[in-house]
């Protein structure tokens, strides 16, 4: 066999090589720009890692579960704006895969899943480990293929790139048969082909002048920014947007790092558990744009009362988004980029003056008060963005109450930088996600992860796998004993029947973290998470573990269930 390196170099020689394919693969995956895979290996993959044991430009990174493979795919992808892979064995291996590719799916993010199979001439026996992974993840893939010939291999994967790239991004599934990968392919090299985007026709832009004439008339206009800025790489244009026409901007929650935090035109984080500025001037506005966002049920609350009175225009890369949630909608479906600059083809005229005078109103009424005299997480989380800001770091989340508090007490300043799980709410996610885009990062950002005590029991193994490898990623946990969302809404809508949601049993996760030869520090008041996390600063070379212990809170703001947005919950 021989070496890939060797290949790549006759590939440069000659037009057509012969292979394997399993190698195949790895020089497909060298051509689309792919320098790190995540996986696991097992019997029906195992011809893809003895291929990859001769190659050095792509790295392989052994994971404890199969979930974290595809959730560090995920991360990795969201911090570089590249298509992360992930790959697994069958049955098992690739049914671990659902949960990290649902979450790709949900959030619109580019991975590429291959998983063996078993051979060609045993499918459909109920084989040992064989699971028909195609029909298991056809509602959460974009596509899914499986390559039945030795010929279909190299095109299939092409054409798996170029989908989970294309339009709006999301995971495709590739399966392949483990005696394709022995067997004999043509391999011909290929560059990648950017496709410019069309032009739009006389129709289109005519919607855009209609769209521009909105909004150049509207009273109390307001953007909302969503995950697809940071997909389309558009958040210049859409700085330049709203700084033209002075409109206030707030984020759903996959928005936050589209555009700074201290921007002077941005409120904030807007939604459920959105701020109360944020919240209340989506409530006042007359006009919504909303740019690359779906108008999910959590931002919107009672979508009946989000809608009354108010016009919206909808900007998205995805034509099926337009007017599924939000009937009505003025839609421009396209490149971002494109249709923002058409909209800016008209000039401002309305005075917004006393919009703004009412929007400070808001901001001034819910501002929030960090002058606590115990440890709490918004406290911590601010000393956090006060000590992090204007350097190089990211931020990664798992889900619940800690996901909240970090989207509205971080200040998240550039795109790619705030990893979560906003459309499938994955518990768990945090970790692994952390570590693919740390593996990105190098040393030229640090990512800190923020968790809560739940999540990291789901996939806290993830630690094994970030000390191995030396990562320098800070993880956050917030123990406080309980599934904390869980009880909130139990607390809310329940009548405070707390059941399943208490973990009163005593778990060290100090020395859960130490276990694997990470220093941890547990910490119960201000000073000591201070000293603590000053520490972990200025400690680049390792990662680092600090436990919050603290009481069982209330995440504020909450909007009321059955409600408008801007009507809220009072926890007192």
């Amino acid at each position: 066999m021989k070496p890939i390196n060797e290949l790549q170099h006759r590939l440069g020689e000659c037009i057509m090589e012969k292979m394997t394919g399993a190698m195949a693969v790895i020089q497909c995956l060298m051509e689309q720009g792919v320098d790190t895979v995540f996986g696991y290996p097992g019997g029906m993959i195992l011809p893809l890692y003895d291929a990859l044991y001769d190659c050095k430009e792509v790295k392989e990174i052994l994971v404890t579960h199969e979930q974290n493979a595809a959730h560090a795919a995920d991360g990795y992808a969201r911090a570089s704006g590249k298509v992360g892979v992930c790959i697994a064995t069958s049955g098992p291996g690739a049914t671990n895969l659902v949960t990290g590719i649902a979450t790709a799916f949900m959030d619109s993010i580019p991975i590429v899943a291959i998983t063996g199979q078993v051979d060609t001439a045993i499918l459909g026996s109920d084989a040992f480990q064989e699971t028909d992974i195609l029909d298991v993840t056809m509602p959460v893939t974009k596509h899914n293929f499986k390559v039945k010939e030795a010929k279909e291999l190299v095109p299939t994967l092409r054409a798996a790139f170029k989908i989970a790239r294309k339009g709006r991004p999301g995971p495709v599934l590739v399966d392949v048969p483990r005696d394709i990968f022995f067997q004999e392919v043509t391999y011909e090299k290929a560059s990648l082909a950017v496709k410019k985007p069309d032009e739009p026709d006389a129709d289109f832009r005519i919607c855009a002048a209609e769209a521009a004439e909105e909004i150049v008339n509207a009273e109390r206009p307001l953007a909302i920014v969503g995950g697809g800025v940071i997909s389309a790489g558009a958040s210049q244009e859409v700085a330049a947007f709203i700084e033209k026409f002075h409109i206030p901007v707030t984020f759903t929650l996959m928005g936050l790092g589209a555009l700074p935090r201290n921007h002077t035109n941005v409120l904030g984080f807007a939604g459920m558990h959105g701020e109360k500025a944020a919240n209340r001037a989506i409530g006042a506005a007359d006009l919504v744009i909303a740019i690359g966002s779906r108008f999910a049920d959590r931002q919107t609350g009672n979508l009946a009362k989000y809608t009354e009175g108010t016009k919206f225009i909808h900007i998205d890369i995805d034509p099926a988004e337009i007017d599924k949630n939000v009937a009505g909608s003025l839609g421009l479906a396209g490149d971002m980029k494109k249709i923002l600059s058409l909209l800016m083809q008209r000039d401002a005229q309305t005075d917004l003056a006393k919009w703004w005078e009412r929007i400070e109103g808001f901001k001034a009424a819910a501002a929030y008060d960090y002058q606590q005299n115990r440890l709490t997480v918004p406290w911590a989380l601010h000393l956090v963005a006060k000590s992090t800001q204007g350097k190089p770091y990211a931020f990664a989340t798992d889900v619940g109450q800690h996901q909240m508090w970090a989207a509205l007490h971080l200040a998240i300043e550039t795109p790619r930088t705030w990893l979560t799980s906003g459309g499938l709410g994955t518990m768990g996610f945090g970790l692994p996600a952390a570590m693919g885009a740390q593996l990105f990062y190098g040393r030229q950002r640090r990512v800190i992860h923020i968790a809560g005590d739940g999540g990291m029991k789901m996939t806290g193994n993830e630690l094994y796998t970030i000390a191995r490898l030396n990562l320098p990623v800070i993880s956050i946990i917030v123990n406080n004993k309980s599934l904390g969302m869980i009880r909130q809404l139990q607390r809310v809508m329940y009548k405070e029947r707390y059941i399943a949601c208490e973990l009163d049993y005593p778990m060290d996760f100090q020395k859960y973290a130490e276990s694997f030869g990470i220093h941890a520090e547990t910490v119960n008041t201000q000073d000591d998470f201070a000293d603590a996390f000053h520490a972990a600063l200025e400690d680049t070379d390792h990662p680092r573990v600090i436990v919050l212990n603290v009481w069982r809170s209330f995440v504020e703001p909450m909007a009321k269930s059955g409600a408008r947005i801007d009507e809220f919950v009072d926890c007192k």
